[in-house]
This record gives structure tokens, sequence and C-alpha cells, in this order.
């Protein structure tokens, strides 16, 4: 990714579903990044607030109609 602002498109129960929406991002030409407080994944019960998505902030809008059109369960940032 290169130097931009970052932006939480959503948050997941837990990393396998992060990574799940990341591949259809992926698939869609849109760079994201899974961020979990859970020690590089060694401690996956550290995450107390979920695992968010982040993209660039100007891929936002086309990240939520990727992740809106695919079988992937997360929440809107802020609503967990």
């Amino acid at each position: 990714m290169t130097d931009s602002e970052l932006a939480a498109v959503a948050v997941f129960p837990n990393r396998i579903a992060a990574e799940m929406a990341q591949g259809a991002l992926m698939s869609e030409g849109i760079d994201s990044v899974v961020s979990a407080d859970d020690a590089g994944a060694l401690y996956v019960g550290l995450w107390v607030s979920g695992v968010r998505l982040l993209v660039r902030a100007e891929d936002v809008d086309n990240a939520q109609q990727v992740l809106a059109t695919r079988d992937v369960t997360g929440t809107e940032p802020g609503t967990t």
C-alpha cells in the first residue's frame, strides 16, 4: 500500500472472517490490511473490539459495495 490514510471498512468477529473479506476485496483490486490486537495471531483472544479490515480512505465506498455483495459477515466500524 502507498502512503495514504487508512479507514476501517468493517469489523469482524475473528481473523478468519476478516481475511475472507480481504480476499473478496483483493479479487476486485482493492488493497486492504487486517488489523487485530492479537500479538500477530499468537493470542487470538486478545482482541476485544473485533478484527478490523482497513482500506485506503479513497477506497471505502468501493470496498463497502464489494463486501455488501459478497457473503461476508462483518459490522460497520463503531457498531460493535
